[in-house]
């Protein structure tokens, strides 16, 4: 009951929320993100607690001030999800506005296929539908089996809506098809600052010891894919900023675990750089540094 509930929910949001004038559906997006984090749930305490290794030096009324505004951040992104499908080719192209794209326009000229790693900032759905319409470029990701099935479903095809090619995180089967795509000379884009499975690459983060995934260093040393990091940010207009970082370069020496574990920590610090730099729309609402998983075992 609990699943097909979810499901329906999820359901009446794309069906509702895209019908609304824009004013309405950023309203709405306020008031009930207002709402959850007056009522201080394990999400938003999590929050604070994430943000508080982000800016240490953070007093708890600016903790509180923090949480408000990525609660805000978050739920805009589930109302720009919901109304994405809405939108037309021209908003979408111009919804979003990247620093340093070149670093991605050079990687793909290369024809080496390219890896955006991105953490989860702003609204990588948005970032993606830029990226189809923009640069007229289709790319490939993976998505996290979700229950129940059909809200899987909905997820992929509200995706592949936007011109995305997606592929559920089956262990190693995701892998081989990315990899093919990359060779190919393909860009393939994931969500990677958040891995709790034994694959995971341990990196210092803000000071302290969380797991990333290894995946993003892996296939570029595989294929020869350009791995570049990219952050994403709001501010006070209605568009989407980002930042593509510079490409990191596979070690010359060493091992593929000590390669990987290298870049991985590059990938960590260039999310760093981009998480510091807005804090409030970094949307970490669960356990991602190995302490807090620690203090929950026993």
């Amino acid at each position: 009951m609990k699943d097909q509930l979810t499901d329906a929910l999820y359901g009446l949001g794309w069906a509702t929320v895209k019908k609304l004038p824009e004013p309405v559906a950023n309203g709405l997006g306020r008031r009930i993100a207002d709402q959850v984090w007056k009522r201080r749930g394990t999400s938003v305490l999590r929050l604070e607690s994430n943000l508080a290794r982000v800016v240490p030096d953070a007093a708890p009324a600016r903790l509180a001030e923090l949480s408000r505004a990525g609660m805000r951040s978050y739920m805009r992104y589930w109302m720009e999800s919901f109304r994405l499908p809405a939108w037309s080719r021209d908003r979408m192209r111009n919804g979003f506005v990247p620093e340093d794209v070149h670093h991605l326009n050079d990687a793909l000229a290369s024809g080496r296929g390219v890896v955006a790693a991105l953490p989860h900032m702003g609204n990588y759905d948005l970032a993606g539908a830029w990226v189809t319409t923009k640069l007229d470029i289709a790319f490939t990701t993976v998505a996290e089996r979700l229950k129940p099935e059909t809200l899987f479903d909905r997820f992929v095809a509200y995706r592949e809506g936007l011109g995305m090619e997606v592929l559920p995180h089956t262990g190693g089967a995701a892998f081989g098809i990315l990899a093919r795509r990359l060779r190919a000379g393909g860009l393939v884009c994931l969500v990677a600052d958040r891995d709790l499975s034994a694959s995971g690459v341990e990196v210092k983060f803000f000071g302290e010891t969380a797991r990333m995934p290894a995946g993003p260093a892996m296939l570029a040393q595989q294929t020869g894919a350009v791995l570049l990091p990219v952050t994403l940010w709001y501010d006070e207009t209605p568009v989407m900023k980002g930042r593509v970082h510079a490409p990191i370069e596979v070690p010359e020496t060493g091992d593929r675990a000590s390669r990987t574990s290298s870049m991985t920590q590059a990938m960590a610090d260039a999310f760093a750089t981009g998480i510091a730099d807005h804090p409030e729309d970094w949307h970490m609402l669960q356990r991602l540094w190995l302490a807090d998983l620690e203090e929950r075992r026993p």
